[in-house]
């Protein structure tokens, strides 16, 4: 195949691979997903990673419809990485990309699911073993590495689950290639033969350096024999046999053999002799390298087969085990994949951003949307509005949902106690952005709207529409925009704090709101972060402001804040504040 027919591989960058790689090996590594191989190339990591996840993609990255969804796709794909047994499994977890097709979906989630009750049924020491074993071969990514690693796991007696291959193959026959490819160096233009591998040929290669040594000094080894005190030629030449024996082992035979017949004088004899010594050596060396090559060769080519297996088994069950430990490490549940219906629901679910970043203190959270059997959400409504209080996690319930229809179209758990997800073309996933300018709208129109004109389903997941234009015509354009979702059949959420000014909703549309209850002894915000449905949440200056008059050390700007205070209601701030002094006396 020709490397320029990878998406991302343009001339400069196929002649790179090419010289670097050589094609067959460059086509293997974009096939193979082996990031680090194109790495080592001189690609640029991020430039690597777009080529292999497109060309292992299968067109899945279309999903992604907008810039703030393919961060969410990175940030979730980073998490998993860390979890990774092995280094060519993390490039792997990085290259994943979104699966459209629900049975292709299903299979992904069986085997990580299946990963991850074999990885659980494992006691500590035993999970220690198999992570050792990985990490022992780690960095090595050549056909004995793999070899060994399977053998290593037979012998941990792994054979279920996700090692459920390893059973299959022919532990004798891996054996004897893993010896054969230990000693057999295949990464040069030449297979070579390493140290240990024969007797014999180390021996004739020590022979070999030791004479070459000597050859290089010739001068010392003129001098040294002259000492031995020789009298004429013949016993010159003995003397000069007596001393290459002692000095490099060579039998005194093989040097006699050798040596110089029509030299001139004692240095011409000495260097004359050394070459023609080292010369054989070195012939010698080469016919039994090749010999003992052609000999291991026959052990992998006798084992080709298992080899070619062993090296797929341990490449997938470091991939799968890593999913597995990532699915594990943040309780991760399988999603039900729906087809017959359009759903978004969970329940209890977990914003994995925030899990990871504040070691599980994560208040979980109910929602749905279309026709779903989720508990608490009302079931067929295709689109919301979320409002409320600021700061109440209204971004994060959105990039809950996303996280939630992304890791589902990866084939992978989602944090939640369950949830309900159909497939859909794109997710669409809009963050607020405070930019007021006639460019950032037209930008986002241009983002947002795309995708609800295609055939295919969408999932829109619109954050603050207002902060990009006039709160007015805001109002017209999200009403707009929650029509066409409705109209067009898709699922949405789209967050404001303009509700009442977006109503007459669709019929299957509905109003959301969270709430804010008051500042706790520390004056932080007391949010009740699970939406309530079929109501408008309240904005809470109040609370803010009341925060601020008590933060406030210099009089006059207390004095400012209290005036503000009037303007929101000076007798909730009054209360919240005496409610918040409460608290700390208790």
């Amino acid at each position: 195949m020709d490397l320029q027919d990878y998406w991302g591989v343009g001339p400069k960058t196929a002649d790179l691979l090419a010289s670097t790689l050589g094609t067959d090996a460059a086509v293997d590594a974009i096939e193979s997903a082996d990031v680090r191989a194109l790495v080592d190339a001189g690609l640029p990591r991020g430039r690597a990673t777009r080529i292999l996840r497109r060309a292992n993609g299968d067109g899945g990255l279309d999903l992604l419809a907008t810039d703030d969804t393919r961060d969410v796709y990175k940030s979730v794909l980073s998490v998993a990485r860390d979890y990774a047994l092995t280094e060519h499994a993390a490039d792997r977890v990085q290259v994943l990309t979104p699966l459209h097709d629900a049975d292709a979906i299903e299979d992904r989630l069986d085997r990580v699911v299946a990963a991850r009750e074999t990885w659980e049924r494992l006691s500590d020491d035993e999970r220690a073993a198999v992570e050792a074993t990985f990490a022992d071969h780690d960095g090595r990514d050549d056909e004995g590495s793999a070899v060994e690693t399977a053998l290593a796991l037979v012998d941990q007696g792994r054979t279920e689950g996700p090692f459920a291959p390893l059973a299959d193959l022919d532990a004798d026959a891996l054996a004897d290639a893993a010896d054969a490819l230990r000693f057999l160096d295949q990464t040069g233009d030449e297979p070579s033969v390493r140290e240990g591998a024969d007797d014999d040929l180390d021996r004739l290669r020590d022979a070999r350096d030791g004479v070459e040594r000597h050859e290089r000094r010739s001068g010392e080894v003129v001098d040294a024999v002259k000492e031995s005190g020789a009298r004429d030629p013949r016993e010159f030449r003995e003397a000069l046999v007596e001393y290459v024996t002692d000095e490099t082992a060579v039998g005194p035979g093989r040097v006699r053999e050798h040596t110089a017949d029509d030299a001139r004088d004692a240095a011409d004899f000495v260097s004359g002799s050394l070459r023609n010594l080292a010369d054989a050596l070195r012939e010698a060396v080469a016919t039994r390298e090749e010999a003992v090559a052609a000999d291991l060769r026959e052990d992998i080519d006798e084992a080709r087969a298992d080899v070619d297996a062993a090296v797929a088994a341990v490449s997938d069950i470091a991939f799968f085990l890593s999913l597995a430990r990532f699915a594990a490490a943040f309780d991760l549940t399988r999603p039900e994949v729906v087809t017959d219906r359009d759903a978004l629901a969970v329940e209890g679910a977990r914003n994995l951003a925030l899990e990871t970043a504040d070691g599980g203190s994560v208040a979980p959270v109910t929602y749905g949307l279309g026709d779903h059997g989720a508990t608490g959400p009302p079931s067929g409504d295709r689109v919301s509005v979320l409002t409320g209080a600021n700061s109440g996690g209204k971004t994060t319930l959105l990039e809950t949902l996303c996280q939630t229809a992304l890791l589902t179209h990866l084939g992978l758990p989602v944090p939640a106690e369950r949830a309900e997800v159909s497939p859909v073309d794109a997710v669409v996933f809009h963050r607020r952005h405070a930019s007021f300018n006639a460019g950032v709208l037209e930008t986002t129109l241009r983002s947002v709207v795309p995708p609800l004109a295609d055939d295919g389903r969408t999932l829109m997941l619109v954050d603050e529409f207002e902060a990009i234009t006039e709160p007015g015509r805001a109002a017209d354009l999200l009403h707009g925009l929650v029509t066409l979702t409705a109209d067009r059949g898709d699922l949405g959420v789209y967050v404001t704090h303009l509700a009442d000014d977006v109503d007459p909703l669709p019929e299957v549309a509905r109003t959301d709101g969270i709430f804010a209850e008051g500042l706790d002894a520390e004056l932080d915000l007391e949010v009740d972060y699970q939406p309530r449905f079929g109501v408008v949440g309240k904005s809470t200056p109040e609370f803010i402001v009341s925060r601020l008059v008590a933060d406030a050390d210099d009089r006059d700007e207390r004095a400012a804040f209290e005036t503000l205070a009037e303007s929101v209601g000076k007798d909730v701030v009054e209360r919240t504040l005496a409610d918040a002094e409460t608290g700390r006396e208790e």
